[in-house]
């Protein structure tokens, strides 16, 4: 595969190099490189994969779409592969989508493997040069892998890039960046002191919430939801460790990445919205007992031994606030989603237009209001973005820049809108009919 692609990208030089219109340079053997370098590096995802998306999904089909919606646009000039690997759906999401985006690898896995063990199976199919180990529920703007990847090659000593994630309000999630887990990080978090002192370099030593999120820093700890890594790293680490069935998996490997002797960046330039808990509610027992399980097996693998009287105060912490939890959870559950008889179209006059005459056709209550973009105000309720003309990097600045609640999110040609304003709450969503070619091509 090497020579292969030196090859195209010699063919390619010459290529380029023939365009300039250089006297001396139109000689038939130009021309013959300049035809076969154009040829291989437009079928480049042919020979050589610059980028491999792995995506695990379980019974989100409606954010699985939206997602790779936009996935297709972030991807657009990108030699790239995308795989799906369903973890056992039962929401019928590998027939819902696999005629929708015919380009994507779909990996149908008879059981539910969990999140690091399905990442696994995707990286054994994966060819390309990087791996993005993406959430199901999360959308990109346009730039962002371009950027991303930019900054992974520059640095050498990178092992793996994460980034700054929104939700779907537009409020910055702490887990984008974070700390290794030690014991006394742990317990400030733990015991709430991390919370009551959430700018502090020592109580909130976890979250580095002393760290400006809006600038690139080198940290201990990359978010799942998004990660990227190089592939040869990944295979001589033997991927995640699947003794972790969700949840604590992305820290044993970030921690596995250091002591690799790499570095694992946070990179602020770019953002994506990460809706978060759409597989699993957090309010739910079963979250609780995954995550503080998963802890504790992070606890035993990588501090054992180091301070027997700080791990035992670790790991009673850990137990105290998960009998805690699964008290409260019940009680904690977050309200239900405002439904609204009254929503805003935010897109093109043409986008728009499709997008009401397919809600109103499911949803002949709704009041529907279309605008354009630069008519949206401050705190708007109710806003559906029409992507198209309109791009997923404009609705991410807009969602920032304006407070907007309940927003909802319609890649083109797709058969949903979805949407969370709430971490603690899974989402909610529209579901339309579609009545123009829904292939999704790169």
């Amino acid at each position: 595969m090497n020579t292969i692609y030196r090859f195209k990208r010699c063919c390619y030089r010459h290529y380029c190099f023939n365009n300039r219109n250089i006297p001396g340079t139109q000689r038939p053997g130009y021309l013959f490189l300049t035809i076969i370098g154009k040829n291989l590096f437009n079928s480049c995802n042919y020979f050589f994969v610059k980028l491999s998306i792995i995506i695990v999904s379980y019974n989100v089909k409606y954010f699985l779409e939206q997602c790779l919606c936009s996935v297709m646009r972030a991807t657009e000039n990108l030699a790239c592969e995308i795989l799906v690997v369903d973890n056992a759906s039962t929401d019928d999401s590998l027939e819902y989508l696999t005629s929708k985006f015919p380009s994507v690898q779909f990996i149908a896995s008879p059981q539910n493997l969990g999140f690091g063990k399905a990442n696994n199976l995707g990286l054994q199919k994966a060819s390309g040069e990087y791996i993005l180990f993406l959430n199901p529920d999360t959308i990109l703007p346009e730039d962002c892998l371009h950027k991303t990847l930019d900054f992974i090659s520059t640095k050498k000593n990178a092992g793996a890039v994460g980034i700054r994630m929104l939700d779907g309000s537009g409020y910055f999630l702490p887990e984008s960046k974070r700390s290794l887990p030690t014991p006394m990080a742990s317990f400030y978090k733990l015991t709430g002191l991390a919370g009551l002192f959430p700018a502090s370099p020592v109580f909130n030593r976890y979250a580095l919430g002393n760290l400006n999120e809006k600038q690139n820093y080198e940290v201990d700890v990359l978010c799942g939801a998004f990660f990227l890594c190089r592939r040869e790293l990944l295979l001589t680490l033997q991927g995640f460790d699947e003794d972790f069935f969700m949840y604590a998996e992305d820290i044993d490997l970030s921690y596995r990445i250091q002591k690799a002797g790499y570095k694992n960046y946070y990179f602020a330039e770019s953002c994506i919205i990460h809706f978060k808990g759409e597989s699993s509610s957090k309010a739910s027992t079963a979250y609780v007992k995954m995550f503080y399980e998963a802890m504790l097996l992070f606890v035993k693998k990588h501090y054992h031994g180091k301070g027997r009287l700080l791990t035992l105060s670790l790991k009673m912490a850990i137990w105290s606030r998960a009998i805690l939890s699964a008290l409260a959870a019940p009680f904690r559950k977050a309200a239900p989603a405002k439904t609204s008889s009254q929503v805003i179209l935010a897109g093109s006059r043409e986008d728009t237009a499709y997008a009401a005459s397919v809600l109103l056709q499911a949803y002949p209550h709704l009041i529907i209001q279309q605008k354009a973009p630069e008519q949206l105000i401050c705190n708007e309720q109710a806003v559906i973005f029409c992507l198209g003309l309109l791009t997923y990097k404009t609705t991410v600045e807009l969602l920032q820049q304006l407070s907007l609640h309940n927003v909802k999110w319609f890649g083109k040609a797709s058969g949903s809108m979805v949407g969370s304003g709430h971490k603690e709450r899974q989402g909610n969503w529209y579901i339309v009919p579609t009545y123009v070619n829904t292939h999704h091509e790169q």
